[in-house]
């Protein structure tokens, strides 16, 4: 009975030592314990595997000339706030300086005609291409009504009535097809208002157009008709900034 007594004694103390061995937790943790020592090789695994040690252990490698392509897609904001300011009207006139027609030897236009501008009138009251062709009557004036606008329709005007060298095109409308073929642009030169005159009388008379100029005021009108059909007019004013604005009309059916 004294020898057993000890044993008795013993034994609840060596049950919760029993059971924490068998414990799922602390067999789950050993072996995540094992897996972080084996990634920091401290273990005869990693040890085996130098290329893996060397790979854990190394610093990153960055290259700088890459660093600003990541993420390139990415919507970032802007380094600086969008500026919505537009040069002065006059910047560009200003920079012209050299002549867009050097070396080509042009017709000077007549001087206006006397008497009234009745085109220059007909300008002042039109408010669009459209309409300022649709006053026109006639061809034309019917085939005001089909026109589109489009900045396109001022590379589709014929050799005799081309855009200027140096024109920036404002505004374009055109139509074609059923007996039509009207061309309508509004744009501005850096060159002055005699320089324009010169131009489109010499192209227009040299493809047969009898071209006629009238004036009222500052506002100055060449205008004429071809036989077998055809008619351009070209209306200029001086621009507010320098240069000229020019609404050129033409009616190629």
């Amino acid at each position: 009975m004294r020898h057993l007594l000890p044993l008795l004694i013993a034994l609840p103390l060596a049950l919760p030592a029993c059971a924490r061995d068998g414990d799922p937790a602390n067999d789950q943790a050993a072996q995540v314990a094992a897996v972080d020592a084996a990634l920091i090789g401290n273990t005869a695994a990693s040890a085996g595997d130098p290329a893996l040690t060397a790979a854990l252990r190394d610093q990153i490698m960055v290259d700088p000339a890459l660093v600003q392509q990541a993420n390139d897609d990415v919507v970032r904001p802007p380094t600086a706030p969008l500026s919505g300011a537009m040069p002065p009207d006059g910047v560009a006139v200003a920079a012209m300086k050299s002549d867009p027609l050097a070396g080509e030897k042009l017709r000077p236009a007549p001087p206006a005609a006397a008497g009234s501008c009745r085109q220059c009138a007909i300008a002042r009251r039109a408010l669009t291409l459209g309409a300022l062709a649709q006053a026109q009557g006639g061809a034309t004036g019917q085939c005001a009504a089909r026109v589109t606008y489009s900045a396109g329709w001022a590379n589709r005007l014929p050799a005799a009535t081309p855009l200027f060298p140096d024109a920036r095109v404002a505004e374009a409308a055109g139509a074609d097809g059923d007996g039509c073929a009207l061309r309508v642009v509004s744009f501005v030169s850096a060159q002055p208002m005699q320089r324009l005159l010169d131009f489109y009388y010499t192209r227009t008379t040299a493809a047969g157009f009898d071209a006629q100029h009238q004036a009222e005021g500052v506002e100055h009108v060449l205008a004429g008709t071809k036989t077998g059909g055809g008619a351009f007019l070209a209306m200029m004013r001086p621009h507010a900034a320098g240069g000229t604005d020019v609404d050129l009309m033409v009616d190629a059916h």
